[in-house]
C-alpha cells in the first residue's frame, strides 16, 4: 500500500502520551480558519511511500519513546489515506508500538472502521459546535464529527477530545462549557485538551500565496485559557 507523506516529526511532544514521532499525511477536504498546515492540504503534495518503509523510518526513534511513547499519524487528514493508515498501523502494532490518530474526524465511516481496529488512541479535532460554524469556518460538517466520535466510542478506543481557543470566536465561557458537556457525553473520553490560537503558521500562508483568514485575530492568552480550562469537567485525564 503506498501513500502521500508530508513529513516526519521525529520527536513530537504534544501529539499524545510521551515522545512520539508523528507522521504528516498529505491531502484534508476541510479549510478551517485556523489551519496551521495548508502546505498539507494538496492530496497529490508530498512524496510518495509505502507503509512497510514508512514504518522502518518511524521505528528508527523507538529508543526515544520510552514505555508511554509511540507513532502518531496526523496530516492533512490521515483519513483521507485510510487503508495506508489501516496498513501502517498493523505493521506498528504487531512492533508492539502504540498508535495514535490525529483527526479532525472526517471521512468514511467504514474505511474509519478498520483504521480504528488498529488504533491506540483517538486525538480528535472537536473544531465547533454548530453545524453553522463548521460551515463557516471549516467547510465541513458536525454531524460527520459526532458520528465518527460514536464510533470511537462504540469500539472502545481511548479519546482525547482537542479544540483550539481563538479570541472572539470560541473562547467565550459558555462556549467552553458546552465543549465540555459535549466531550463528557462520550463514555471512551480519556482527556480534553485546550489549544491556544497562534500564527506561527503566517509565513507558510504568505510563501504560499494565499491568505489567512484569521491574520488580523489576535493570539489566544495562555493564562485565560488557562481559566477557561478550568470551566471543563473533570476526567480521567487532564491538561
Amino acid at each position: 500500500m503506498t501513500g502521500r507523506l508530508h513529513s516526519i516529526q521525529s520527536l513530537g511532544a504534544v501529539d499524545g502520551p510521551g515522545i512520539r514521532a508523528v507522521a504528516f499525511l498529505q491531502g484534508c477536504p476541510l479549510r478551517c480558519a485556523y489551519c496551521h498546515n495548508p502546505d498539507t492540504w494538496d492530496p497529490s503534495g508530498g512524496e510518495p511511500i509505502e507503509a512497510a518503509e514508512l514504518a522502518r523510518k518511524l521505528l528508527r526513534y523507538r529508543s526515544y519513546w520510552g514505555k508511554e511513547g509511540g507513532v502518531t499519524v496526523t496530516g492533512g487528514e490521515p483519513l483521507l489515506q485510510a487503508a495506508f493508515v489501516e496498513e501502517l498501523f498493523t505493521i506498528l502494532q504487531s512492533e508492539g508500538v502504540h498508535t495514535a490518530l490525529d483527526t479532525s474526524c472526517t471521512g468514511d465511516l467504514a474505511a474509519a472502521e478498520r483504521v480504528l481496529r488498529h488504533t491506540d488512541l483517538v486525538l480528535a479535532d472537536l473544531k465547533f459546535l454548530t453545524e453553522e460554524d463548521y460551515a463557516a469556518y471549516c467547510r465541513g460538517s458536525l454531524a460527520r464529527v459526532k458520528e465518527f466520535l460514536r464510533l470511537t466510542e462504540r469500539m472502545g478506543v481511548p479519546l482525547w477530545i482537542r479544540h483550539v481557543v481563538v479570541p472572539g470566536l470560541t473562547d467565550g465561557e459558555e462556549h467552553i462549557r458546552a465543549l465540555g458537556r459535549e466531550a463528557a457525553s462520550y463514555s471512551n473520553l480519556r482527556k480534553i485538551e485546550l489549544l491556544p490560537f497562534r500564527k506561527l503558521c503566517l509565513e507558510k500562508y504568505r510563501t504560499m500565496g494565499i491568505p489567512f483568514p484569521l491574520e488580523d485575530t489576535p493570539e489566544m492568552d495562555e493564562a485565560r485559557c488557562h481559566a477557561l480550562f478550568r470551566l471543563l469537567p473533570k476526567v480521567g485525564e487532564t491538561r
